[in-house]
């Protein structure tokens, strides 16, 4: 904590400043540094946390299936996509039994869009020996809702990893705290 405050208390306002633990772990490294009671030290641990439970929600994702665990998809998503102010594209590589083998980052571009390559996809897919691939990306914006041009690409690559039999499990855009999945709107 801090003087007049105890680690709880001042735990309680700077989540209450950000309204949610998601839009706080968005949070850049500048904005947290303007929070009074957050100096160096604090923000360098804030950021281990930040980071454990991001390996924490990979280990458990490569568990077991991971569409079993939805919500922690989820979640791993919202701390992947954390802290980006540009489009990035991730593919979560998964095996037979659709348990993640891999998450990368594939293509990183501006504020609004990413150029996406279906053969680096589909490279990757082989060299992980997936049997199936979710994708995500996020909206900078905060609209959540896809594009024409993600439900094109999104066609694009189905279409492609079909022909090597690896099956596209889902899709989802992240923009701030919320989620959408393509197969929950039946756009696979």
């Amino acid at each position: 904590g801090i003087a007049g405050k105890n680690a709880i208390e001042l735990g309680r306002e700077i989540l209450g400043h950000f309204g949610s633990l998601n839009r706080l772990f968005a949070a850049s490294s500048d904005e947290l540094a303007k929070l009074k009671g957050l100096g160096p030290a604090k923000l360098a641990i804030f950021q281990t946390v930040i980071e454990l439970a991001r390996r924490a929600i990979f280990e458990e994702l490569k568990a077991g299936p991971v569409l079993r665990s939805s919500p922690a998809v989820k979640h791993f998503l919202h701390l992947q996509f954390a802290n980006q102010e540009q489009e990035v594209f991730l593919v979560l590589f998964l095996d037979v039994q659709h348990r993640l083998i891999a998450s990368e980052k594939m293509f990183e571009g501006t504020l609004t869009r990413t150029h996406v390559y279906p053969r680096e996809i589909l490279r990757r897919a082989l060299t992980h020996n997936a049997a199936a691939v979710i994708f995500a990306h996020n909206h900078p914006s905060g609209v959540v809702e896809p594009s024409r041009a993600d439900e094109t690409l999104t066609k694009a690559l189905k279409n492609a990893l079909d022909l090597v039999d690896v099956r596209v499990l889902d899709h989802f855009i992240v923009a701030g705290n919320e989620t959408m999945s393509f197969a929950e709107r039946g756009l696979l």
